[in-house]
């Protein structure tokens, strides 16, 4: 097995609670040291869609440190395919990337603009026969693939699902894996993401079009940004739990989840889950020694 999910655990975070609110977090971050937690689940299906329609190369979009380049990078190697990654802006050397490159992507560096209108980049190579993949594995495969993350372990328990968003894949997949009476809660980590909820919904059926939440306070200032205050977050958490976080996904949702549980937002009694979704690339852009882990 390329990807093992019994290496998946249940942490309960018993500092983030209270005694009317019971706190764990879905360890998927622990499946594999590079192909890091939801990464996996939302590439499944499409890798699988590849080999289907005997495409040998895949290609997709990211920045110069996405946890989805690197996990698709390191994907396409263990099954035996070749991956293309278009990263927007110019020629970096980054860590990521770097180590996207030993896995075997070939990298293409477009501008900022032209990153914007991708359907624009993929018609100038549809004659290669690539699959593509969209930025972050959106789209219905995705969501599939991100919909299972909630089998791997007995979560039926849990009053309350949540993750963090930036496309909206992992929290559309959780509407679609969650029971009816379980709470989903999407935590933004976009500034002015507003078009989040049709992105979702774009991806479920009709019986679960608006079946989760979107909570969009708790961006810090916008995509990747990270003040002060959320490193010493990230910090503490670790301190207190053992729980290492990103600077762009799940630092922002631990953060808003104690937040939220702090004004008491959760009808008690309530017992959530907070998804780790994986992917510490965005720590690689830090100073040395900003983290203690």
């Amino acid at each position: 097995m390329l990807f093992d999910t019994n290496k998946i655990i249940v942490q309960e975070l018993p500092s983030l609670g209270n005694e009317h609110t019971k706190v764990s977090t879905l360890r998927t971050d622990l499946i594999h040291p590079i192909v890091s937690g939801n990464k996996w689940f939302k590439l499944r299906f499409y890798l699988e869609e590849a080999k289907r329609l005997k495409c040998n190369t895949v290609a997709s979009f990211g920045g110069a440190y996405s946890n989805h380049i690197v996990a698709l990078a390191a994907s396409c190697k263990l099954n035996g395919l070749s991956s293309i990654g278009f990263i927007r802006g110019e020629s970096c050397n980054s860590p990521t990337l770097r180590e996207a490159e030993a896995l075997g992507m070939k990298l293409h560096f477009i501008s900022r603009e032209a990153y914007k209108y991708k359907e624009v980049v993929m018609g100038e190579f549809a004659n290669k026969g690539w699959f593509w993949i969209k930025e972050g594995g959106y789209g219905i495969n995705g969501a599939l693939g991100a919909a299972s993350i909630l089998l791997v372990k007995n979560c039926s328990a849990f009053t309350h699902i949540i993750c963090a968003a930036g496309t909206g894949t992992m929290l559309a997949g959780l509407a679609l894996g969650a029971n009816e009476n379980q709470s989903v809660v999407g935590i933004s980590v976009l500034k002015n993401n507003f078009g989040l909820n049709e992105m979702v919904n774009a991806l479920l059926p009709p019986e679960k079009i608006n079946a989760f939440t979107t909570i969009h306070d708790y961006h810090f200032g916008g995509y990747a940004k990270h003040p002060t205050k959320l490193i010493e977050y990230m910090n503490q958490l670790y301190s207190r739990e053992q729980l290492p976080t990103d600077i762009v996904y799940t630092s922002k949702l631990f953060y808003a989840s104690e937040d939220l549980i702090q004004q008491q937002y959760f009808k008690r009694p309530a017992n959530l889950l907070i998804i780790h979704s994986g992917g510490l690339q965005g720590n690689r852009s830090l100073e040395p020694g900003s983290l203690i882990f």
